[in-house]
């Protein structure tokens, strides 16, 4: 059967996981942690998807997340951002990602303050 289409993306995301972090730079940060809300899209090459291995499980961003909190403090949340964009380039079919991490109650008066980092493959 002839498709009448063109395959143009396929988008894999996870939105809104939850983590605790020791992540800061203040001295009132360190040996604690703080919640993080992270957001992740990846851009798949585009194909027929019949089967799990056909795409990019979303359970790998999960636990390329907790991998990078299991190493133990960061400083700064964009360090955390680009280290998990880089993991998530790691698998070849993406071809970009885009990933936004937010610190609840890191400023006082908003909702929350972060940062999104975007990494494609040259």
């Amino acid at each position: 059967m002839t498709e009448d289409f063109r395959r143009d993306g396929l988008t894999v995301f996870v939105r809104g996981l939850s983590l605790a972090a020791e992540i800061g730079v203040h001295a009132h940060e360190r040996g604690i942690t703080q919640p993080l809300d992270v957001d992740v899209s990846l851009e798949l090459t585009p194909g027929p998807v019949a089967h799990l291995s056909d795409t990019l499980n979303y359970e790998t961003v999960r636990a390329a997340a907790l991998d990078l909190v299991a190493q133990g403090h960061m400083e700064l949340i964009e360090t955390f951002a680009e280290r998990l964009a880089r993991a998530c380039l790691a698998d070849a079919r993406v071809r970009a990602v885009a990933v936004r991490v937010e610190k609840p109650g890191a400023l006082r008066g908003a909702q929350a303050a972060g940062c999104e980092v975007r990494l494609s493959r040259g």
